[in-house]
């Protein structure tokens, strides 16, 4: 099994990329105009997962983006997901 140091070895620019591509993404959508959606509060509710000590911070970061609701739409307004469940 690898140490923490060796995963950090192999994972840490990966994950710093990503982590600087999601402040990036939030900086961007906060200062154009209008209203953000449901996806940009869901989004933020998720950070505070991804920043707890609790494991399985992955499965609780897909949950709350993840729509649980079983009834289907009446008629597709999109082809293909919202990543995040609508209000």
């Amino acid at each position: 099994m690898p140490s923490k140091k060796e995963i950090l070895d192999l994972h840490f620019m990966d994950a710093r990329c990503k982590l600087i591509d999601i402040a990036a993404f939030l900086d961007r959508v906060e200062r154009h105009p209008g209203e953000a959606d449901f996806r940009f509060d869901a989004l933020k509710k998720a950070l505070p997962i991804l920043l707890s000590d609790e494991p399985g911070r992955a499965k609780g970061v897909l949950d709350a983006l993840s729509d649980e609701s079983i009834e289907p739409a009446e008629k597709a307004t999109i082809q293909g997901a919202f990543g995040a469940p609508q209000p």
